[in-house]
């Protein structure tokens, strides 16, 4: 099973901290955000990796080089300025990423989720269209993207609603539409996955933290360095 690393994104909100640094090489406990995945995709059996970049993309290829100091290999789905957005994105950087479901992770996130899990389900030859790891929803996000009922994700009712927590895995199908080069969210994809009830997920209670803003980047530094 292949994974794919979301580093493309601008980061304005953490401006004026990535004028200079892309975002997904932000320190945080004195790593890099992404070398935190890279670490745990290494550790979770996962050996092929492909990153998306466009801002300082090529500080990102630079710092990560070919990954074989995590025990990687590392491919990267360059993308123009302004980027593709996620959908865009991941269909450009399919022939990176083979025929079988692979794992999405957002660069900008920190989480401690067993990777692992989506690789040994994946092995015993569980084919999702698309799961998505959902979250109890953070401050900055208290409405939430979607419900779940049991295992299948439906348009947020109520009370009970979740975030999208940015991992997700996917079948190179559910990309068939989008043209590799093309602008386009993901969520128009999540949507008609939903009409057509064919989006499953689960929940995840462990520790995963949106780092969009300084302040929150600052507050997961701290807490790490006293981990």
């Amino acid at each position: 099973m292949k994974a794919f690393i979301l580093a493309a994104g601008r980061g304005e909100r953490m401006r004026p901290l990535t004028d200079h640094t892309p975002k997904p090489l932000l320190l945080a406990g004195g790593k890099p955000l992404i070398v935190w995945h890279l670490e745990r995709l290494a550790a979770a059996g996962f050996r092929e990796i492909v990153i998306n970049h466009a801002h300082l993309g090529s500080l990102i290829e630079q710092t990560l080089g070919d990954g074989a100091q995590w025990g990687l290999h590392i491919q990267y789905s360059p993308e123009p300025p302004g980027a593709l957005e996620t959908a865009g994105g991941i269909a450009t950087a399919l022939p990176l990423l083979g025929d079988e479901p692979f794992l999405v992770v957002n660069g900008d996130v920190y989480c401690d989720f067993d990777f692992g899990r989506f690789f040994r389900l994946t092995a015993e030859g569980w084919q999702p269209a698309a799961h998505l790891v959902m979250v109890a929803n953070p401050a900055h996000h208290t409405g939430g993207d979607f419900s779940l009922n049991g295992e299948r994700i439906v348009y947020a009712n109520g009370e009970q609603t979740f975030t999208y927590a940015g991992i997700g895995v996917f079948s190179p199908a559910f990309f068939a539409d989008v043209q590799p080069g093309t602008i386009m969210k993901l969520r128009p994809l999540l949507d008609a996955a939903i009409a057509a009830g064919t989006l499953t997920g689960e929940r995840f209670a462990g520790r995963w933290v949106d780092v969009g803003t300084p302040q929150r980047l600052a507050e997961l530094d701290q807490e790490l360095k006293n981990a």
